[in-house]
């Protein structure tokens, strides 16, 4: 790939370029911190649903701290970038090295997580599912490529599809963000059809086939590398490696934080856990230990060990980004960054088993977990029976449940994949606490009026 030609400041929708004492990267990060779909993450699980009154992180407070982790990352892969191919890099790709790469890699960062459901991937299994349980009735209602779709569910592709798409009412081209911040998300650059277990690019997919002409844009726009024309498969961008590389080290670590804070994990294992870590990357762990023996309250000695480990996590990143960049640029590289670390350190491999065990597995989240699928499950079949049914097969309770979806998501003239694809829009779009309220009312558990 040609480092002068993967980054482009041309945007989604009929944008004229207008003058600002922003540049048009910093501008997406603005963009995004003030969209709606952004502040719906506030109330979206990260991994603990409804903890109650302990204050862990949410979707959002997570996307936030990818994106600190993610500009640190950008920043040094820029200057690298910069000192050692200046002789290759145009004017304009010097200074978008030097200057605004950290801006991208912070705003994709930001909006990596808008196409997640509520309640983590609970809700994202609910809405596949729901498919995969009717496809008798539904699965002749599409094409098959549409139909791998909704089967394959995935909050990535619906990431590119709530950033672009343009809803009823609404602006064209969704967020209006630069071409280049949307291809950095894309870890998956691929149709659903292509999915294909074991190749790092196609693990999942990356955009609806709704949105793949939007798609297909930002590939040429950015230069990327294609494989395949039909299944469509694309190499990953070169910054997809930087945003990945960022969410992995944020959700590795801040997991066994936010557990600890619970009472799930105790703080001598917590502890313990990280400072092997921070000692396998010989940092100067005396400095730590005198650190540690000032510290008397538990959680601010977890939050100093999480501080110094996140840091070597970052320089660790940052140099297996540098010692494999040919092959990155090449679309060659096979494995994620903190997978490649993680496959030589003990310590990193230890963090993650004892997450699986203790953490993701532990009963309370698994409770929350089963209800949150039923919840988000009830919902999509409540709303896609009727609006899958001719306007004149509908009974009466048809048109009512079709009067709680807002105009924005009902496309009452388009095909039944564009009118499915709203309810989802809809459904997946909404919070934790605002999926299990409107399911109360739906099925009666809570009948009253609420403003």
């Amino acid at each position: 790939m040609d480092l002068n030609k993967i980054f482009t400041s041309q945007r989604t929708g009929q944008n004229a370029v207008t003058a600002a004492s922003r540049t048009d990267f910093q501008r997406d990060f603005d963009r995004i911190i003030f969209s709606a779909a952004f502040r719906r993450l506030q109330n979206k699980t990260q991994v603990f649903p409804l903890p109650g009154s302990v204050f862990v992180h949410n979707r959002l407070t997570h996307s936030l701290e990818v994106s600190s982790v993610g500009r640190s990352l950008g920043s040094a892969v820029g200057e690298f970038i910069f000192k050692n191919f200046k002789n290759d890099l145009d004017e304009n790709a010097q200074n978008f090295y030097l200057h605004n790469l950290h801006n991208v890699i912070a705003a994709a960062c930001l909006c990596h997580d808008v196409g997640n459901p509520a309640f983590g991937h609970s809700g994202e299994d609910a809405i596949a599912s729901y498919f995969e349980k009717n496809e008798n009735g539904l699965k002749p209602k599409f094409t098959e490529k549409e139909w791998a779709d909704l089967v394959n569910f995935e909050g990535n592709a619906n990431a590119i599809r709530v950033l672009t798409h343009q809803q009823n009412g609404k602006d064209e081209g969704g967020t209006q963000l630069t071409l280049t911040t949307l291809a950095s998300i894309a870890k998956y650059p691929c149709e659903a059809v292509a999915k294909k277990k074991g190749v790092i690019h196609r693990k999942k997919f990356g955009f609806f086939q709704n949105e793949k002409e939007t798609f297909l844009e930002i590939a040429k726009s950015v230069d990327l590398v294609q494989e395949s024309e039909d299944p469509t498969i694309f190499k990953r961008h070169p910054f997809v490696w930087l945003v990945e590389a960022a969410d992995d080290i944020c959700y590795n670590i801040i997991d066994m934080e936010d557990a600890h804070r619970l009472g799930i994990v105790s703080t001598s294992d917590c502890e313990n856990l990280f400072f092997d870590l921070i000692k396998s990357e010989n940092q100067n762990t005396k400095r730590v230990e005198e650190k540690l023996s000032i510290l008397t309250n538990a959680n601010e000695r977890i939050s100093y060990l999480r501080a110094k480990v996140i840091n070597a996590l970052i320089n660790k990143s940052i140099e297996l980004y540098q010692t494999n960049f040919s092959a990155i640029l090449d679309g060659n590289l096979d494995s994620a960054l903190l997978d490649m670390y993680k496959s030589d350190n003990r310590s990193l491999q230890e963090i993650e088993s004892f997450s699986i065990d203790k953490i993701y597995n532990h009963k309370n989240v698994i409770e929350i977990e089963n209800a949150g699928y039923n919840v988000m499950y009830e919902l999509l079949n409540h709303f896609i029976p009727p609006i899958l049914k001719e306007k004149s097969e509908r009974k009466s309770y048809d048109k009512m449940a079709l009067k709680l979806l807002p105009k924005q998501f009902l496309y009452e003239d388009g095909t039944d994949y564009q009118k499915v694809l709203g309810v989802i829009d809809f459904v997946s779009g909404m919070t934790d606490n605002f999926a299990t309220d409107l399911y109360r009312k739906i099925k009666g558990i809570e009948i009253g009026m609420t403003v």
